[in-house]
C-alpha cells in the first residue's frame, strides 16, 4: 500500500489518540511527524520523526507571536525568523526527498498541508468543527486530495470540497463491549482543566454521589478509561471530538462543558449534542448549587448515541486514507 506520512499536532492529545485509533487499519508503513514526544509503543511498522517546536522562545529571541506569523492573514503560523518553524519544516521537506510517500495525513496544520502539497505529494487534511471559512483553512482544503471529517454525515457544516468524506466519531474504544453496569452516584470527570477546588465544591453540593477525576494530572490519569466510563452513571467532559467519540462509543449519560478553543470548535459540537438531546451541555463549569439538577437532568438522558457512527469509523477513515495514491 506504499508508504504513508503523518504530521500530529502537539496541541493536545487529541491528534495522537486519533492517530493510535486510526493506525492499526492502515496498511503499509507509516512515518509520524511530531513535537510531541515519541510513545513508547509505536505501532509495528511506524517511525517518528521529532520536530522542534515552532512556538517557543529561545533567550534573547523575540516572541514569535509578533513576528508576522500570519503572514498577513494568509497563513496561521509561520513566525518570521524563528529557527524551529525552520527546523521543523527543513525535516519534512527532508524526508519527502529521501523517499516516495504516497500519501501525507495532516492533522492539523494548514502550513504542513500547503509545504507537503508544494513538494508534490497528495494530502489527506483532517478537518475540524466550528467556523473554517478563513483563508488559511480554504486553501488547505482546496490543495487537498481528501478532507477527513471525524464526525457523521451532515452532522457540521463540511468544507465546500467535494474531497469530504465523513467516517463518523473516531473513538479507541470502538470495538469494545460493555463488561460493567453503571453504578448509582458515580460521577467521571474526563481530561483536564477542571480546578481541584470546583471539583471539591462540585462533590460537597452532591451528597451521595462519589466524583472521580481521570485526568489533568498525573495523579489521576487513567491509561485506559474504558472500565471507569462505563462503571460512571454520570460522564463529565469537554466537547472535544475525541471525548464526545469516547462518550458515544460507551453509551454514556453525559455532562458537556466546551472549552475556549479557535474557530469556536467546542462550541459548535456543544450546540449540537443540545439540540439531539445526547448530552446535558452547559457553557461554563456549573456552580455548587447547580451541580444536583444538572446531574438529575443527565441521569434522565436517554442518548441514541448510533448516531454519532462510531463503530467502525476508524477503519473508514484508515480506508479513506489508504485510497489516496500518488
Amino acid at each position: 500500500m506504499g508508504l504513508t506520512g503523518w504530521y500530529i499536532h502537539h496541541h493536545g492529545a487529541g491528534h495522537l489518540t486519533r492517530f493510535r485509533a486510526v493506525r492499526p487499519y492502515l496498511p503499509g508503513d507509516v512515518v509520524a511527524f511530531s513535537s510531541m514526544p515519541e510513545p513508547d509503543d509505536l505501532p509495528p511498522a511506524t517511525t517518528w520523526v521529532p520536530l522542534d517546536r515552532d512556538d517557543d522562545r529561545p533567550p534573547g529571541a523575540p516572541d514569535p507571536a509578533t513576528a508576522d506569523p500570519t503572514a498577513g492573514g494568509l497563513l496561521h503560523w509561520a513566525p518570521l525568523g524563528h529557527a524551529g518553524h525552520a527546523r521543523r519544516f527543513a525535516a519534512i521537506a527532508g524526508a519527502l526527498a529521501d523517499r516516495r510517500f504516497d500519501r501525507f495525513v495532516v492533522d492539523v496544520s494548514a502550513e504542513v498541508a500547503l509545504l507537503v502539497r508544494l513538494l508534490g505529494v497528495p494530502t489527506v487534511v483532517v478537518t475540524q468543527p466550528g467556523d473554517r471559512n478563513d483563508t488559511p483553512h480554504r486553501l488547505a482544503y482546496a490543495s487537498a486530495t481528501r478532507v477527513l471529517a471525524p464526525w457523521p454525515a451532515g452532522l457540521h457544516g463540511s468544507p465546500a470540497t467535494p474531497a469530504v468524506v465523513e467516517v463518523g466519531g473516531i473513538s479507541r474504544f470502538d470495538g469494545r463491549t460493555r463488561e460493567v453496569e453503571p453504578e448509582p452516584g458515580t460521577v467521571l470527570v474526563l481530561g483536564g482543566g477542571v480546578a481541584d477546588r470546583d471539583l471539591a465544591e462540585a462533590a460537597s453540593a452532591t451528597p451521595g454521589t462519589r466524583w472521580q477525576h481521570a485526568g489533568g494530572s498525573t495523579a489521576t490519569w487513567i491509561a485506559d478509561p474504558w472500565e471507569a466510563l462505563q462503571r460512571a452513571e454520570v460522564v463529565v467532559a469537554a466537547a472535544g471530538q475525541n471525548s464526545v467519540a469516547d462518550l458515544a462509543a460507551a453509551g454514556a449519560r453525559a455532562v458537556v462543558v466546551p472549552q475556549p478553543r479557535p474557530f469556536d470548535e467546542q462550541v459548535a459540537t456543544g450546540r449540537i449534542l443540545a439540540d439531539r438531546k445526547l448530552a446535558v451541555v452547559e457553557p461554563a463549569w456549573p456552580g455548587p448549587d447547580a451541580w444536583p439538577s444538572v446531574l438529575d437532568r443527565a441521569r434522565s438522558l436517554q442518548p441514541d448515541w448510533a448516531q454519532w457512527r462510531v463503530s467502525g469509523a476508524a477503519r473508514r477513515a484508515a480506508d479513506a486514507i489508504a485510497q489516496v495514491r500518488a
